[in-house]
């Protein structure tokens, strides 16, 4: 589906429409050949696919008319940015998705009620990720300060990409997820916490990875990323 931009004629456009898609890049807008990408059908993607339909199954079976109104008025009060910058609203139901994808796929408590506080989660300012081949490890850096370390059931989920050449400025995906750190009320986590690389981590190329903030009562925040050029 193409998002389009009106103003004194089309001002933007991004996706597909026929067999154009049309993007940007550094250079600007362009248009180019639609072409369909081969489906592997990987174990993640399986995963990813089964956890959707369950949940789908679990808002129209489990959750009560309370609950998905309480996910209905989340929607309503928080907006989202989409490709143009627009600000939009998703529905409730994109919300419980959002909130729950990972949760499912990763086997962990799903989260029904909707949230009662109507604001998406700040984002952590201070996330960075460090990598070395020695370890094959990716050590990442948070605010230890933040009120989701100190909650059971919140979490930062960090996903990694394939490394890349170090001369690399962008990356866009795919990413992977590599760990979840856990929020805990008694005993919080503490930074940096050091994870094993998803892919092979070897000097100088550059890697990327890609957080999120889940709060207890299900608010997902906005992704943030890090990058760094893999030490020795």
């Amino acid at each position: 589906m193409a998002l389009i931009r009106f103003g004194g004629g089309i001002v933007q456009m991004l996706g597909s429409i026929g067999g154009t898609t049309f993007a940007r890049n550094a250079s600007g807008n362009y248009a180019r050949a639609r072409t369909t990408p081969v489906n592997p059908n990987t174990i993640y993607q399986q995963s990813s696919r089964a956890a959707i339909t369950v949940l789908t199954e679990r808002w129209r079976e489990t959750l009560t008319d309370i609950q998905r109104t309480a996910w209905a008025t989340y929607a309503n009060a928080v907006s989202m940015t989409n490709r143009l910058g627009e600000s939009i609203n998703l529905s409730g139901f994109n919300h419980y998705i959002r909130s729950n994808a990972l949760l499912a796929k990763l086997g962990l408590t799903i989260v029904d009620a909707g949230p009662t506080v109507l604001a998406i989660p700040a984002m952590d300012p201070t996330f960075a990720i460090t990598a070395s081949e020695a370890t094959d490890e990716i050590s990442v850096a948070f605010d230890d300060t933040l009120e989701w370390l100190d909650e059971d059931g919140g979490y930062m989920f960090v996903s990694q990409g394939v490394p890349q050449n170090a001369t690399r400025n962008f990356f866009a995906g795919p990413y992977r997820h590599m760990a979840s750190i856990d929020g805990d009320s008694v005993t919080p986590p503490t930074t940096p916490d050091a994870q094993a690389s998803v892919f092979t981590l070897i000097e100088t190329q550059k890697v990327w990875c890609e957080a999120r903030i889940l709060r207890a009562d299900g608010r997902l925040s906005n992704k943030m990323l890090a990058s760094c050029i893999i030490a020795a």
